[in-house]
């Protein structure tokens, strides 16, 4: 009888870790498929994935190939590309609500900041990201489904506990510099549990990190250090290039900072921090 009883929790032990295996290996294909199917929704321009690493064993993930696509009006390719982005996932929420990431971490991403006819790139994102969380959810954006959501499925959120971007570089593209750009390195960012107890939209995710991304790029500090390459180029004054261009860079270092602070403000308080 014990030795039954043995060999029945074995078995329930295998069919256990064999559940968890096939789950957690069909979290790279679902992670592409959200990113590639539902982030464009979100933010209105190209947003893609290569392709998706994950370890059976740790629930760690790693993105690869991530490029966020530059809004209509701009001339540059794309807002930011990431060779990897590392993700740990507690594989214990995947089949809960709300899904608990334990950490995202970014490295050395590649951002492209463009400045055109009064307003600049990130800005035009995030106008996009608010409406998209100001509809209720993104999937409204992506294309219709004939089969319908599971109970549950929908509106899932997500807590994330720790996020850090770091060794990020900004590029300055504008119509002034004549095809060139200067650069600058991003100071770095890390943000703690974002979503609290009940998670957030993938939407309003996205919406605090864009925040806190632009209040970094249009910081004091990112100012300075562009200002500093356009010095190198001989533009020791803005209006040297473009009539009333070093007014419009002054006001891009306070006004769009004052401004970045606000929506941060208003997306933290959005999230309950």
């Amino acid at each position: 009888m014990k030795k039954w009883v043995l060999i029945s929790a074995g078995a329930v032990i295998v069919i256990i870790g064999i559940l968890l295996v096939i789950g957690i290996s069909k979290i790279g294909p679902i992670i592409k498929s959200a990113v590639n199917t539902y982030g464009p929704g979100i933010t209105k321009t190209d947003l893609r994935l290569d392709d998706v690493d994950v370890s059976f064993f740790s629930g760690e993930v790693n993105l690869k190939g991530f490029l966020l696509g530059n809004p209509k009006g701009f001339t540059s390719p794309d807002v930011m590309k990431v060779r990897s982005i590392y993700v740990s996932v507690d594989e214990k929420s995947l089949m809960k609500n709300p899904i608990v990431i334990d950490k995202i971490e970014i490295d050395r991403p590649e951002i492209t900041y463009e400045k055109a006819s009064g307003t600049d790139n990130f800005m035009a994102i995030m106008e996009n990201v608010k409406k998209s969380v100001g509809m209720g959810e993104a999937s409204k954006e992506a294309p219709a489904s004939k089969e319908k959501p599971k109970e549950g499925e929908k509106g899932r959120n997500l807590v994330i506990k720790d996020f850090v971007l770091k060794g990020g570089k900004v590029n300055l593209v504008a119509a002034f510099l004549g095809g060139k750009s200067v650069g600058a390195a991003l100071p770095d960012i890390h943000l703690t549990n974002i979503g609290g107890k009940e998670g957030v939209s993938p939407a309003k995710f996205s919406e605090a990190v864009l925040a806190a991304l632009y209040e970094k790029i249009t910081s004091s500090a990112v100012m300075a250090s562009l200002n500093n390459e356009l010095k190198k180029l001989g533009l020791q004054n803005l209006e040297e290039a473009t009539a009333g261009a070093k007014k419009q860079m002054e006001t891009v270092g306070r006004g769009a900072a004052e401004e970045a602070g606000k929506l941060l403000d208003k997306t933290k308080r959005l999230l309950g921090k």
